[in-house]
């Protein structure tokens, strides 16, 4: 095959560092728009995203040519100035992330999920929505080091 071709989809969660209710809605909207364009500069896709006061739900592509963890270093650090520069000074993300990845069949099912976002967290907190998706992959953990 002379062209190297790949459909990775990842869902991506993390947190403002400490969970702090630092994300308004007033600039909700922006930090979504600024993130997706971070995204679309190294070559990945959103499908969907949806940052709540302390955390985050991202829904994109993985592009052939950049790694799992260097496209959220990339994606972190620069929403982190974007903040920073947007009238949130002390903003921070937390060190870690978690990555699930996607069956293209489930694509509309983790939308939906994602977009659900605020009627969700009225029932569930971050730490047990977090908790849930690493019993949901079977990802094994320490308790002590999956929050900052």
């Amino acid at each position: 095959m002379a062209q190297s071709l790949s459909k990775v989809y990842l869902h991506y969660v993390f947190s403002v560092k400490n969970r702090e209710n630092t994300i308004s809605k007033i600039i909700q909207n922006k930090l979504h728009s600024f993130i997706v364009g971070v995204y679309a500069n190294l070559g990945s896709y959103v499908a969907e995203i949806y940052a709540n006061s302390d955390h985050i739900h991202i829904l994109c592509t993985l592009p052939r040519t950049i790694t799992i963890a260097d496209l959220i270093s990339k994606v972190k650090s620069a929403s982190s100035k974007w903040m920073k520069k947007n009238g949130v000074p002390d903003f921070t993300w937390q060190n870690g992330y978690g990555v699930f990845s996607v069956s293209s069949s489930k694509l509309e099912t983790v939308k939906k999920y994602i977009q659900n976002q605020e009627q969700h967290h009225k029932k569930m907190t971050f730490k047990e929505e977090f908790r849930l998706f690493l019993k949901k992959y079977n990802v094994e953990y320490d308790e002590k080091y999956v929050w900052d």
